[in-house]
């Protein structure tokens, strides 16, 4: 299991960096056994209750490798909703049933969102995330990889922060507040990142796809935004910060659900872009034409 392990990240580490081994064959984990717990980071139950569970479908994952002998590398998979980062800044989450929780906005005004101050690492739910985290290396050891919550790019966080319609407005009328608030989202993400990987080196930072990738090719963004927006304000509103993450992690794993072939020009300009993940809402040729050789390419 050991050397599989060794052939698994080699492989998957020369086809994100683009080396001689350009294709590996990766299947889809089983869905975790038994009755899911409620979303970690919104319970008030202790975060040690999550840790059986995780470390169960850990195993799954173990095994699954195992038996089928794909080309993937297991790791421990801590998954919440896309609000936590939304949720640091005073965002309301609401619980649905049989669903993930989301967060709500908070800002309205660019006013309000001058006002708003970067949370600390340490502010609920991010201390919950790193709680849990550090609980499941001191079971499984300091090489487990752990992967991080579901992580939304700057721009996704500040429009769950500032209500939508409001924040579209303001990109054509206070732009400034814009970009301010975008930075503090880009400031905590930055921040959250450095510190999960100084406490568990052997992090996966990619949360989707549901692939290890390893992380000093970079870190994975959910652009979802990008369907909403002209090319030109993508470049001024989005583009920037996904640039500066992918140089300060040494590259960028992208997702996108939205229809935002337009913006595949802009996509392409990210440097040392890892891969592009797309929820076709097109045929899926347009996107294979348009990364081929240039990105490797994960489909959902």
């Amino acid at each position: 299991m050991a050397s599989r392990l060794e052939r698994n990240r080699k492989r998957l580490t020369e086809v994100f960096s683009r080396g001689e081994t350009r294709h590996a064959v990766l299947i889809g984990h089983p869905p975790p056994e038994g009755e899911c717990p409620p979303d970690y980071t919104t319970s008030r139950r202790p975060v040690r209750e999550w840790v059986p569970h995780l470390l169960r479908d850990y195993e799954r994952r173990v095994a699954w490798l195992d038996a089928l002998d794909h080309d993937d590398v297991p790791y421990v998979c801590p998954a919440t909703h896309t609000g936590v980062f939304a949720a640091a800044f005073g965002c309301p989450v609401h619980t649905f049933e049989g669903s993930n929780p989301a967060a709500g906005p908070i800002v309205r005004t660019p006013a309000e969102a001058d006002g708003l101050r970067k949370p600390r690492l340490d502010t609920p739910p991010l201390n919950r995330v790193f709680e849990l985290a550090d609980l499941l290396r001191e079971r499984l050891g300091p090489d487990a990889p752990i992967s991080v919550p579901d992580i939304q790019s700057p721009f996704d966080i500040a429009a769950i922060v500032w209500r939508k319609e409001d924040l579209y407005m303001a990109m054509r009328d206070a732009p400034e507040a814009v970009q301010t608030l975008e930075a503090k989202c880009h400031a905590l993400l930055e921040e959250f990142l450095t510190e999960f990987l100084k406490r568990h080196p052997a992090a996966n930072l990619v949360h989707c796809p549901s692939v290890w990738a390893p992380n000093f090719l970079g870190c994975s963004l959910s652009e979802d935004e990008a369907g909403c927006m002209s090319s030109a304000m993508f470049a001024r509103f989005c583009l920037p910060t996904l640039a500066a993450l992918s140089q300060r992690f040494g590259g960028l794993f992208l997702h996108c659900c939205a229809d935002a072939d337009h913006q595949y020009p802009a996509f392409l300009s990210v440097p040392n872009l890892r891969s592009m993940n797309r929820v076709f809402t097109r045929d899926p040729a347009t996107t294979i034409c348009a990364f081929a050789g240039r990105a490797a390419l994960t489909v959902a």
